[in-house]
């Protein structure tokens, strides 16, 4: 896997993240007794996007064309693979 193909997948999941973080911080204003939980989770979301953000900062650095198994052991790339699968998927509208 090339990193540009790489900071695409992460470029998805931020977009999904952000989504996420909004659904939440709207949800919030529904009703006093789970204003809570929507905040909370927003919260939680947000430190998730900045997380990402320092990782697309970081794989930004490298040539777009280089392979990412250059650069990252097939253990590291697979497990940060798996985390975007998570965070991709998830849908932000069951927030």
């Amino acid at each position: 896997m090339k990193i540009g193909e790489l900071i695409q997948l992460l470029d998805e999941t931020i977009a999904n993240i952000k989504i996420a973080i909004i659904a939440n911080q709207n949800r919030a204003f529904e009703s006093p007794h789970t204003s809570y939980e929507f905040t909370q989770r927003a919260l939680e979301l947000q430190e998730d996007l900045d997380d990402l953000m320092k990782a697309r900062e970081y794989l930004s650095k490298f040539d777009p064309e280089d392979e990412a198994e250059n650069h990252f052991s097939k253990e590291e790339l697979r497990e940060f693979l798996k985390m975007l699968e998570l965070l991709r998927n998830t849908d932000a509208h069951v927030y």
